[in-house]
């Protein structure tokens, strides 16, 4: 189903979907702007290659991470940002650099563990969603998982293991989006290569 804004034309996230760009074709070199518009078709297309939530969920979290391995060298070059100190400074990276870099959003970084190892993303504007609408069965459907996945790939790339899960969203009718990361286990190295020094972990 097409709808019209002005002169703009939004392709509904139905399980009638044609599929603009086959979903394994995701690359680092789709633009912000493609993805953001195409993203419902891919997540639709999922719809139509499995039956099962769970297992649309699974391959959401994989693609993300696919692409989030492949992300971190782009945003290293871009964001020439220094090596974090904790996680602390790791999630406020993500928040006030990453996010507003390839999504246009930054979300607030709240509900921290005491033990300053555990903390959400709160999006109170989630640019994937647009004009969407999940369709009953799918009510298990987790939409926004790739931005997970794609968390999940880029901290592994900087030898972080983070658990990273999506608690809300609001394309279920909450109030906000929120992701919660928890840091699982820090890599720890010795690096020699220039890249590496500037990598967003632990030493």
């Amino acid at each position: 189903m097409k709808e019209t804004f002005g002169k703009v034309t939004i392709l509904r996230f139905l399980p009638t979907y044609t599929s603009l760009v086959h979903v394994r074709d995701i690359s680092t070199e789709l633009s912000t702007e493609l993805f953001i518009l195409t993203y419902g078709t891919l997540v639709a297309q999922l719809c139509e290659d499995y039956e099962k939530d769970e297992d649309i969920n699974k391959q959401l979290d994989k693609m993300g991470r696919n692409i989030g391995m492949k992300l971190v060298e782009d945003f290293l070059a871009r964001s020439n940002i220094a090596q974090c100190r904790n996680f602390y400074e790791t999630a406020d990276v993500i928040a006030k650099v990453a996010f507003k870099m390839y999504l246009g959003v930054t979300p607030r970084v709240t509900f921290w563990s005491q033990a300053g190892d555990d903390c959400s993303l709160f999006l109170e504007k989630n640019p994937l969603l647009g004009y969407v609408e999940i369709p009953e069965k799918h009510s298990c459907l987790l939409y926004s998982n790739m931005i997970c996945g794609i968390l999940k790939g880029a901290l592994k790339m900087v030898r972080l293991q983070v658990d990273i899960q999506l608690l809300q969203d609001l394309v279920k009718d909450d109030k906000v989006t929120e992701i919660r990361m928890k840091l699982m286990r820090r890599h720890k190295v010795v690096r020699t290569v220039e890249k590496e020094q500037r990598y967003c972990g632990d030493t």
